[in-house]
């Protein structure tokens, strides 16, 4: 298995999408209900709906976040025997969290890194450091419309 990175593609077909999101200077992690490890907020894509859009409910099914500002980092590829899964790496400021819903998240955890127990170890690692290299000097870049492409 290899991960790839890429520039955005519009026409591209994505199958999910990942979120990179800092609250109060932490970076968010989820644990899924049935297991005892930590990820970064992710899902896939329902019919229909733009990644932005998966983006934003994703977060707040996952995290409760209410109230945040979203930017792409890029698109990329988990590639296993010759087949690729596209999906696009977000990372979001978070403002504001709610209740977690009802979902299949048991908690949230705030942390300044990545956690040891994760969940997908040969594919996180490598987003995180994506994520890490898209915010300048504590901050992540101007929020843009996550569904344009990225100009520059």
């Amino acid at each position: 298995m290899r991960i790839i990175q890429e520039p955005i593609d519009q026409d591209r077909e994505l199958k999910f999408v990942v979120m990179g999101a800092k609250y109060k200077d932490q970076w968010l992690f989820v644990r899924h209900r049935e297991r005892s490890t930590w990820e970064i907020p992710g899902g896939h894509l329902e019919k229909g709906e733009s990644p932005a859009e998966a983006a934003r409910r994703e977060l707040f099914e996952e995290t409760g976040a209410t109230a945040l500002d979203l930017t792409v980092v890029c698109d990329y590829a988990v590639e296993r025997d010759d087949e690729r899964s596209w999906g696009r790496l977000f990372a979001a400021r978070v403002y504001e969290l709610g209740d977690l819903p009802e979902s299949e998240i048991a908690e949230i955890q705030l942390a300044a890194a990545l956690p040891d127990q994760l969940t997908y170890p040969a594919i996180q690692p490598t987003l995180f450091r994506w994520l890490e290299g898209s915010w300048i000097g504590g901050n992540l870049p101007l929020p843009m419309l996550a569904d344009e492409p990225m100009e520059g």
